[in-house]
């Protein structure tokens, strides 16, 4: 990562440069001249060439576009494992959240802070290593890795000395080959939502969310008659033939309606626009990871975050409605009805993961076809595949047993079209504490288990992973209540009690069962020589902390072997 000259630092801090101060969440340093949205952030990058840091209170998904372009990011709200956060250190972006002093004014594009301001298009300098802001530009150096042969080999060694291996999150193909070139020996975490967001794909996203509730009604109606002609029983019953009658009438009715219907009809189009799209990203994963294997994680957040903000829209219909503007506005009232349905009071513990799965079996459907066609596309022209597919909060094995069969069909079934075999695994998530507890039973049905430790922290402590670092957690750990901050550190006492017994449990069923970890604490130190002692095959991080944690699991060994 580029760094700031101790210095220059030092310099800037004595002539009162430093502008505010949060949470080091993506470590490097960055200098550029401030915006306040993605999409000005992404055009002064890219038109004007700009070096750009993204002023953000908070990012949402939608922002990865100014994210991506930006060479920093700078939010007064979030904490260690918020969107900023973890996004930034996928993509090697230095960022700070949660500087809370700072006060943003989105309307006058300006920020303040102790008593000084920034406006649009000026400078600052950031520093994600130690949670610092400075107005104006600093100077910075850049080390070339491969330049430092002694590292390069003090990591080899690391290699040969450690149990646990260390792979990548990585969500594109640029990604997983940066991960690789740093010595990553898998992917454990692929995001397919991320793909969601590209501003080409979203408007697809967003038509298959608008029209899946109508259209899986009508789904469900239809299966539901199939199930008992199929069957020749309801509720268990032998149906008498005057009733079957009844049943191949109103199944016939059924299906006519789903095939006329306009939501059905838009529904299956834009999962068929999106089908190619997401084979497209599998294939230059498994193509860049070559031989090594790639966990991939079916959707997981809850749908209304693939749609404009409730409070944005509510603002422009109420606008639209005083002019008396008319066109577009009935567009932007169905949009604003369909996010107020989707709005949940606790949207992280709501329809995300595997129950999405369960209401909207279609997508996770079509994002498995997509892995095992470009899989299969890839072995054909050999590539020695590897795909693991990632179910995501499960909390319940019957929510598996309903979901995984279903999904290992469809990959038979490509494989079989495509004329080509190869081994894959079907596991899930553990970021449940009940799953955790329950680990036999999920292992039963689970192949392998991959730790979610941004959400089991956050489940485990009650704490939420996006406002406690700025509310309370900080002075927590400042006042001694909690020893470190449970989102960067692992908290082994609880939350790292759950992990054991998941593994132990798990591997009572299924001795060979892989387990991992996929949270930010991949990239930690002492996160990583606890994952080492309770028996986790592997670790996974952003790939620029890849380094740090191949050392780091050397050290593991050493110390407690």
């Amino acid at each position: 990562h580029p760094q700031f000259d101790a210095a220059t630092v030092e310099a800037a801090r004595q002539s009162k440069k430093l502008f505010a101060t949060g949470v080091n969440a993506s470590p490097g340093a960055a200098v550029g001249q401030v915006y306040f949205d993605a999409d000005t952030a992404e055009k002064m990058a890219q038109e004007k060439g700009q070096d750009v840091i993204m002023v953000r209170p908070f990012t949402k998904p939608d922002d990865v576009h100014g994210m991506l372009a930006a060479k920093g990011i700078l939010t007064s709200e979030g904490g260690a494992t918020s969107h900023a956060a973890v996004v930034a250190r996928q993509f090697g972006v230095p960022c700070i959240v949660g500087a809370s002093m700072m006060a943003i004014d989105m309307d006058k594009r300006v920020m303040k802070s102790d008593g000084k301001t920034v406006k649009e298009g000026d400078w600052i300098s950031l520093d994600g290593g130690s949670g610092e802001a400075y107005i104006g530009k600093l100077d910075l150096s850049t080390p070339d890795l491969e330049e430092q042969t002694e590292l390069m080999t003090l990591l080899d060694w690391s290699d040969e000395i450690a149990r646990l291996q260390v792979w990548a999150n990585a969500d594109y193909p640029a990604d997983a080959r940066r991960a690789r070139s740093f010595g990553a020996k898998g992917i454990g975490l692929c995001r397919t939502e991320h793909m969601f967001f590209e501003q080409v794909r979203l408007p697809f996203v967003q038509k298959m969310i608008l029209n899946a509730e109508e259209a899986q009604k009508l789904i469900n109606n239809v299966e539901r008659l199939e199930g008992f002609l199929k069957t020749g029983k309801i509720d268990g019953q032998k149906m008498r033939e005057s009733i079957r009658e009844e049943i191949e009438a109103e199944f016939a009715e059924a299906k006519e309606t789903l095939e006329k219907s306009k939501a059905a009809k838009e529904y299956y189009d834009a999962l068929e626009h999106l089908l190619p799209s997401q084979r497209s990203d599998f294939y230059g994963l498994f193509e860049a990871m070559d031989g090594l294997p790639v966990i991939i994680r079916l959707i997981d957040p809850p749908l209304h975050e693939f749609l404009p903000s409730q409070e944005e829209l509510l603002v422009e219909v109420t606008e639209m409605r005083t002019k008396g503007e008319t066109e577009g506005l009935e567009e932007k009232e169905t949009l604003l009805a369909a996010v107020e349905k989707l709005h949940e009071s606790n949207p992280m513990m709501g329809l995300r993961g595997i129950r999405l799965g369960i209401v909207y079996p279609d997508i996770m459907r079509m994002q498995v076809r997509a892995i095992f066609e470009a899989a299969s596309d890839a072995a054909n022209k050999g590539i020695v595949v590897k795909p693991e597919i990632m179910i995501p909060l499960t909390g319940h094995v019957n929510e598996l047993k309903k979901v995984q069969p279903e999904l290992e069909s469809i990959a038979k079934k490509v494989m079989e079209e495509k004329g080509v075999e190869f081994s894959y695994k079907f596991g899930t998530m553990i970021e449940i504490p009940r799953a955790a507890l329950t680990a036999g039973e999920v292992a039963e049905v689970a192949e392998f288990f991959s730790f979610g430790t941004n959400d089991l922290t956050q489940m485990t402590f009650g704490y939420s992973r996006d406002d406690a670092e700025r509310n309370f957690l900080i002075n927590y750990v400042d006042e001694g209540i909690l020893p470190e901050n449970p989102f960067q550190v692992l908290d082994r006492k609880g939350v790292g009690r759950l992990m054991d017994i998941a593994v132990r449990e798990g591997r009572k069923v299924r001795p060979d069962l892989e387990v991992g970890i996929c949270g930010e604490h991949g990239g930690d130190p002492s996160s990583i020589e606890f994952c080492h002692l309770v028996g986790n095959n592997y670790v996974s991080c952003s790939p620029y902390r890849v380094p740090v944690a191949r050392l780091a699991a050397a050290q593991a060994k050493v110390n407690n072997d």
